[in-house]
């Protein structure tokens, strides 16, 4: 059963009718009081309730009766109902606990979906076990599809575990994470395990567009609807109905562009550019950043009601350094797509260039990796891979270090830390060799020899 609470009878009625229509059955009451008593005596599954019930209209007693209904039922979803000028109030009912908030007037399917995903969300933690202890990889793999997910990790069985569990929804997802840790097969994985899998799937970088194309080439346009429009162009989000849209690195997007996405998540309709009609959408959204995005908001440089649209499940990606039991699983699984692609079936990776390469701290992640792998197999030429290939190819980033403080263990050698202080000596004394020698407490000749060795040009050094 359906609690509906609102003090207008017009929308309880027309709540209700709506409800009943799609098979829900429905209880509606008219004040905070009433909707207390049934939440403690009928226990229904889900409660619709509107944030205002005086003439004040803050929604402070919607708030209020909201933390009232989670003190007596925690695991009860709540959705808030809201007009535009209290969505602030509708975030602050999100912190509180509330699953998800709609705007009036709402779009009757959008509404009905917000609901299905929150009630079938609530049954999974409903029927997940009550212990932490995540499944092992092979029963995930019995369950869901997993294929190009590769690791055996604590960490990554917690994610693939709540990632199983939220894809028969169409709740949306953040997925947070460093570059390059697989945020995108994540999101794929997600798709492929929901009810819209063969569907289309549509991958968006939106760092990669610019505000002043944003509405083209997401919404489309019309041919003429602007100087360059010389033929009608599809939007994103047109190609995604009835799919999964995948929105990477939403951090970047400008708060401009921000509020014409939170329009269409909001009402799931949009409108193409020289088109007046607007169009509806059924689609899930999966959105990706390696921003913090809870600090971007509080630096203004995300909006809030975006923030609370988009996260109603977050899925944090742990770092490879966090997993490094996997690095060897995916060195490997490089190199087996490698005697693929390469036609080379002897390849392989020696157990000590496994273990080498489960010691280095990759910041680039699986990305870095794969690469890493790629370049050992292509330069090296042989078939079996030690820890001098992957030495001989690895490619450290230059290591900013503040004065007077040495960098993380592990990020720099000490070949590598006395070649960048003899190249800043060099530069600081502008190539007088005496006094580079003096300051560094060399002499002359050992300081050719290190300029030798780190192969510093003599005659950048005069």
């Amino acid at each position: 059963m359906i609690l509906i609470v609102d003090d207008d009878i017009a929308v309880r009625t027309s709540l209700g009718l709506l409800l009943k229509q799609a098979g829900y059955a429905t209880k509606a009451v008219a004040t905070p009081e009433e909707a207390l008593r049934v939440v403690r005596d009928a226990a229904p599954q889900l409660v619709l309730m509107d944030m205002n019930y005086s003439l004040a209209t803050t929604g402070e007693d919607g708030l209020r009766l909201l933390g009232q209904v989670k003190d007596v039922a925690p695991q009860l979803p709540v959705i808030l109902i809201t007009g535009w000028g209290s969505i602030s109030l509708a975030v602050e009912g999100m912190k509180a606990g509330a699953a998800e908030f709609v705007t009036k007037p709402w779009n009757n399917d959008a509404l009905l979906q917000t609901i299905r995903t929150a009630l079938s969300l609530a049954e999974n933690a409903a029927t997940a076990p009550a212990d932490e202890v995540s499944p092992t990889r092979r029963q995930l793999d019995k369950q869901y599809n997993f294929a190009n997910i590769v690791g055996q990790d604590a960490q990554l069985l917690h994610v693939l575990r709540s990632v199983g569990q939220v894809a028969a929804t169409d709740a949306s997802v953040l997925i947070e994470g460093e570059s390059g840790t697989g945020k995108e097969l994540i999101a794929e994985a997600i798709h492929q395990n929901s009810n819209r899998r063969h569907k289309p799937f549509v991958k968006v970088n939106l760092g990669g567009i610019s505000a002043s194309l944003f509405e083209s080439e997401m919404f489309g346009h019309r041919r003429g609807a602007f100087t360059d429009a010389k033929a009608d162009r599809q939007g994103r989000f047109e190609l995604a109905n009835g799919g999964t849209i995948f929105l990477d690195e939403i951090g970047e997007l400008d708060l401009g562009s921000q509020v014409k996405l939170l329009r269409v998540l909001q009402d799931r309709t949009y409108e193409v550019l020289g088109d007046s009609r607007s169009r509806s959408l059924d689609i899930r959204v999966i959105c990706a950043t390696n921003r913090d995005l809870a600090q971007e908001v509080r630096e203004g440089r995300f909006r809030e009601d975006l923030f609370y649209r988009i996260n109603l499940i977050t899925v944090r990606l742990p770092a490879l350094r966090e997993r490094p039991d996997d690095v060897p699983l995916l060195a490997q699984h490089f190199v087996q797509n490698l005697r693929t692609a390469y036609h080379r079936p002897a390849l392989k990776v020696n157990t000590r260039a496994l273990h080498w390469l489960r010691e280095q701290p990759l910041p680039g992640n699986i990305r870095e990796l794969k690469n890493l792998v790629e370049r050992a197999v292509l330069v090296s030429g042989k078939d079996e891979l030690g820890p001098e290939d992957f030495q001989a190819q690895a490619q450290r980033l230059p290591v900013k270090v503040e004065p007077g403080a040495l960098p993380e263990v592990g990020l720099m050698t000490l070949d590598e830390m006395e070649a960048q202080m003899i190249r800043k000596t060099v530069e600081f004394y502008a190539g007088n060799l005496s006094r580079v020698a003096k300051a560094l407490g060399l002499s002359r000749g050992a300081l050719y020899r290190r300029l030798e060795k780190f192969n510093i040009p003599f005659d950048a050094a005069q």
